[in-house]
């Protein structure tokens, strides 16, 4: 066992992405739009997509096992029926906001051993059927861009037909009418050409503990991170990939050097201070300090351009 998969340990982590040709993540109050820092416009992912992708990847990988269910999932599940499914195993009646503290206590535990996001993202599950809060282990930060993004959204053109009164009537033999679709209906794709993103993480052994995490719940989250965008690929992610995921472990749960000063030794020089696009990967030098790392603090690569 590798010392990045000890759950009993501190972990701090970076995680590199880029994107080519599409939208890694769409602003709801932007039309869709990928979201930028309007400062800086530099791109900008969310915590919540990145889970996603990962709670996806989970799902497809050992969803049906017992320990390793999704409690939030993207398809119309409703999270009283997922927070009855502990009451029901215990035998216990649920009473909603007149529950028990101890009746909580076993429900929330239950949850976390048969629900991996729960385990290791926590939840809040007070609603209607109260199986508590979890403050999961670890933690994500948003993923922001190294250099200004240029969103794009371009028009799109389609031969078919929303409703059947939006087909237009021609003349026929006979004077006979049939319809023929129209060739002018317009849609949009929003779309960045290039995005080089870098998003940090935390990984705290003292809330693992309480939620039960395993080395085996620590080794996926890191296979996750590396293998889910190969199940994530749609029209608007076709080129999406990890570019590095650097593990700094620490010996000592309460940390062997603050997370920033190890996020730090991860550089990589901002081509727009070049003079340069970005088109692709290999336009930039990433750069990782591994030498003289402070006394107990432990670095593994675990993927790489």
């Amino acid at each position: 066992m590798t010392i990045h998969t000890q759950p009993e340990l501190r972990h701090d982590f970076v995680l590199l992405f880029d994107i080519t040709d599409g939208n890694p993540n769409g602003d709801p109050d932007g039309g869709n739009m990928p979201r930028t820092d309007p400062e800086t416009m530099q791109g900008l992912v969310t915590d919540v997509c990145i889970k996603r992708k990962i709670r996806n990847y989970v799902d497809f990988q050992c969803g049906k096992e017992e320990t390793t269910k999704i409690y939030i999932q993207d398809q119309g599940v409703a999270l009283n029926d997922m927070n009855a499914r502990a009451y029901s195993a215990l035998s216990m009646k649920s009473t909603g906001t007149k529950q028990k503290r101890e009746d909580v206590n076993k429900a929330r535990d239950w949850m976390c051993q048969n629900f991996y996001d729960i385990r290791m993202f926590g939840a809040v599950m007070t609603t209607g059927v109260n199986c508590g809060q979890v403050r999961g282990p670890i933690q994500l930060t948003f993923a922001r861009s190294v250099d200004p993004v240029m969103p794009l959204d371009i028009a799109i053109t389609r031969i078919a037909i929303t409703k059947p009164e939006d087909a237009v009537m021609v003349s026929g033999e006979d004077d006979k009418e049939e319809s023929k679709g129209k060739t002018t209906e317009m849609g949009r794709k929003a779309l960045i050409p290039y995005g080089l993103y870098v998003a940090r993480g935390f990984y705290s052994p003292h809330f693992a503990e309480q939620t039960g995490v395993k080395s085996t719940d620590l080794e996926l989250f890191w296979e996750g991170l590396v293998k889910m965008w190969e199940f994530d690929r749609s029209a608007s992610r076709g080129m999406m990939a990890p570019r590095g995921l650097y593990v700094f472990s620490h010996e000592n749960k309460l940390g062997n050097a603050p997370a920033h000063k190890l996020f730090e030794r991860i550089h990589i020089a901002p081509l727009q201070n070049q003079g340069i696009v970005p088109r692709q990967f290999s336009d930039y030098a990433v750069v990782v300090q591994d030498e003289d790392l402070p006394e107990g603090i432990t670095l593994t690569r675990l993927t790489e351009g």
